[in-house]
């Protein structure tokens, strides 16, 4: 038999050992369908939920960011460059929105944290009876919905028939014009922003207080350390890593403000109220200028983003 015939009839490996030694390259084995299938199988899981993030997500922010170089002209489409951008710098409509949005975030943002705190390490005590229906009472407003809150809020307000007003008119204080004032109608937002959201913060500062070790606390009170010393130098340093997440997903969420003041007051009085999302929204929705609109939300988007760095960086230095 030829030396041909005899390799024919290797087995396989001795075929690739044998190309080994002489120099050559083996032969390439293609993988089995089985092994195909394997791969593919995922994929196709997966499929649906692709193509759904494409659809409703990738392609409006893409179809956003090319509208945002566009304007309608006589009903037609003509694309305008950076002109959008250009008209937000020279806009003082967009400038009072940004500034009205900033103060609610330096004042609200501090103010329910510190709260959520607070509530975190009252619901947390021992001492505390019922704690764990306190726990869930203080986490209920979250579940309501932003609208319904809202309508909630704004019948509390209300100058004639509301609640607090007549708590107020009760006791000989005089009615306050909650949702009529400028500077009422901030105050209003600040309030019903911080019944809503301080609970979510509680429960996640609530959790992280768990995971403090006990011994943490009773080696502190053995150097002698009072429950003012122990909440500063043991319950805050242990508290970073929560207070981080809050205080960036407080802003992110406070700079898109939307619902509270279009359900509350509608941006007045006199757009003392009216914040970067509802601008976004009156552009769109309203003047049907979707360009801009469009504009508007990257130069958003743009603002939370460097102000969540800004933020990650601090925190994480003073923490180090």
């Amino acid at each position: 038999m030829s030396n041909t015939v005899k390799s024919s009839t290797r087995p396989p490996a001795r075929q690739a050992a044998a190309a080994a030694r002489s120099g050559a390259t083996p032969p390439r084995r293609r993988p089995p369908l089985t092994t195909l299938r394997a791969r593919a199988t995922p994929l196709l899981f997966l499929a649906p939920v692709i193509v759904l993030f494409l659809g409703f997500k990738v392609y409006p922010v893409l179809y956003a960011l090319t509208l945002s170089f566009t304007q309608n002209v006589g009903g037609a489409t003509e694309f305008v460059g950076g002109a959008n951008y250009g008209r937000l710098l020279h806009d003082p409509l967009f400038w009072t929105a940004l500034r009205n949005t900033l103060e609610i975030l330096v004042i609200q943002v501090p103010l329910m944290l510190g709260l959520a705190i607070v509530l975190a390490v009252a619901l947390n005590s021992k001492l505390l009876k019922w704690r764990s229906f306190f726990r869930v009472a203080y986490f209920v407003p979250i579940v309501m919905g932003l609208v319904a809150y809202g309508i909630l809020f704004s019948a509390l307000l209300n100058y004639q028939n509301g609640f607090i007003n007549y708590l107020l008119t009760s006791v000989g204080l005089p009615r306050i014009p909650w949702l009529t004032d400028p500077f009422w109608a901030k105050a209003s937002i600040i309030m019903a922003m911080t019944w809503h959201y301080t609970g979510q913060s509680t429960v996640m500062y609530l959790a992280q207080l768990q995971s403090i070790p006990g011994e943490v606390y009773e080696a502190a009170q053995t150097d002698g350390a009072n429950r003012r010393q122990q909440f500063w130098h043991v319950t805050i340093p242990g508290l970073r890593p929560a207070i981080l997440l809050t205080v960036v997903l407080s802003t992110i969420g406070t700079l898109q403000l939307f619902d509270e003041p279009y359900v509350l007051t509608g941006g007045g009085p006199d757009n003392a109220t009216l914040t970067i999302g509802m601008y976004l929204y009156n552009s769109a929705f309203k003047n049907f200028d979707f360009g801009y609109a469009s504009a508007i939300g990257y130069v958003l988007a743009l603002i939370v983003t460097a102000v969540s760095v800004i933020q990650m960086l601090v925190l994480r230095r003073r923490a180090q």
